[in-house]
């Protein structure tokens, strides 16, 4: 699915990552240990496109990717969610939802698709009028992963997923997995 070979990106003459490898097959759940200013983010971002790999090859389900803008590579079925939330704060939690679901056929089965976020986060639910940026830091960070998850992504990158979150109300990675599969009817 994932496929990353000698990935090296750089900001300005500072070499952030270093021949880095990784494989991420379908199903997978991978996670990335390192200390702070170790790189996990960096390769985030250049996995996403937001950073560019200055040497290496990523590629997924067999397409490179590593000079794609952010937008195709979220239309190829990658989504992320940042560190530090990134939401909308202007617009309300329903707006930041259907910005993420632009991608997945224009938002078309947004009234369906909302549904799994809410069973994941029914918080959400409760408070669609109200701006993003008035919602609490867990759960404006329960936002940005639902706001991914809109994008019906089939690989969902997540940087510091329980940052601001209560444990006990953070989905596991176990519980995001399941809420993207189709639902047995």
């Amino acid at each position: 699915m994932l496929s990353i070979s000698n990935v090296e990106t750089f900001y300005g003459n500072i070499q952030a990552l270093r021949g880095v490898n990784v494989k991420v097959n379908s199903g997978e759940i991978v996670s990335l240990i390192g200390s702070n200013g170790a790189g996990k983010s960096t390769l985030l971002m250049t996995i996403s496109g937001v950073n560019k790999a200055a040497t290496g090859e990523i590629k997924f389900d067999d397409k490179n990717i590593e000079s794609l803008p952010p937008h195709d590579i979220v239309n190829l079925g990658i989504s992320q969610v940042p560190e530090g939330r990134r939401i909308f704060s202007r617009l309300s939690v329903e707006d930041n939802l259907r910005l993420g679901a632009s991608s997945n056929d224009k938002g078309k089965n947004f009234d369906n698709d909302v549904k799994d976020v809410y069973d994941l986060f029914p918080v959400l639910k409760d408070r669609l009028s109200q701006r993003g940026g008035t919602l609490s830091g867990g759960e404006q960070q329960m936002l940005a992963i639902g706001r991914a998850l809109m994008a019906k992504p089939k690989m969902l990158l997540l940087d510091e997923p329980s940052l601001g979150c209560l444990l006990y109300t953070s989905p596991s990675p176990r519980d995001v997995e399941e809420s993207r599969m189709p639902s047995s009817a």
